[in-house]
């Protein structure tokens, strides 16, 4: 049974009639007087986003900035250690562990450790652990896609001379870079939402989680949601960037591929 495409149109106005229905219904909630004092209506908050923008925007891009440097590092390390878990055996053992230990440790426990560890001044510990919150879904991603070459493919591959390079650059990565892009576009949004939280348990008195904090204590909450909206655009931003990326490089994967 063939799935029916909605139109594009559709799949356009259904996210902007949510959006809309939501607004009503923040709108309606504080208008009945019933709302915590924290949560001021949308055009109070964005009146204060307008008037502070240069302020969310400086702010954004130092979040942005260790978000991008994590996900960047964390990456990298990924896919080199996955390339040697996928070719040898005790690789892929001893790094289990440590996998399965650094999926499940709290962020906001380590945050403060980091931060205490590289100084006050320093923007490394917010960006090591954006870069331990994109390490373990990329890691696992490359894993699984570097191991999806079955022996029949290997097999035509030397039976036709070709060399390690040859197999590793027409079959293997071809093969694995789906499940990579996939990885980073989930790496992408952990990396954002852990350099936000990382800004709340020290490091420089700057950045969006800080001033959510600052501004939250202070009670001033139209402010303080403003520099929430300026979290939610450069998660946005980083979510748009990795699924344009997949979606261009699965399409000339497919287009490189001989018909079946």
């Amino acid at each position: 049974m063939t799935a029916t495409r909605l139109p594009s149109w559709v799949r356009f106005a259904a996210p902007v009639l949510v959006g809309v229905l939501g607004l009503a219904l923040w709108f309606a909630y504080v208008a009945s007087g019933s709302a915590p004092r924290m949560l001021p209506d949308p055009l109070a908050i964005a009146g204060e986003l307008t008037g502070r923008m240069p302020l969310v925007a400086e702010a954004a891009a130092i979040t942005g900035t260790n978000a991008l440097v994590g996900l960047v590092a964390g990456s990298v390390v990924a896919v080199a250690l996955a390339a040697l878990a996928a070719t040898w055996r005790p690789v892929d053992g001893m790094t289990a562990p440590l996998i399965a230990a650094l999926a499940v440790v709290p962020i906001v426990a380590l945050t403060p450790i980091l931060n205490t560890m590289f100084g006050a001044s320093s923007q490394f510990g917010r960006q090591a652990v954006a870069g331990i919150a994109a390490f373990v879904p990329v890691f696992v991603n490359t894993v699984r896609g570097l191991q999806q070459t079955r022996p029949v493919q290997r097999d035509l591959f030397r039976a036709t001379a070709a060399n390690g390079s040859q197999t590793f650059r027409l079959l293997t990565l071809p093969t694995a870079l789906p499940y990579l892009l996939t990885g980073i576009r989930v790496a992408a949004s952990l990396a954002v939402i852990s350099a936000l939280v990382a800004e709340y348990f020290g490091g420089p008195a700057d950045g969006i989680g800080t001033a959510i904090a600052t501004y939250a204590k202070s009670g001033r909450a139209s402010l303080a949601w403003a520099f929430v909206a300026g979290g939610i655009a450069i998660g946005l931003v980083f979510f748009l960037v990795t699924s344009l990326l997949e979606r261009v490089v699965s399409r000339r994967l497919g287009a490189g591929r001989p018909p079946a």
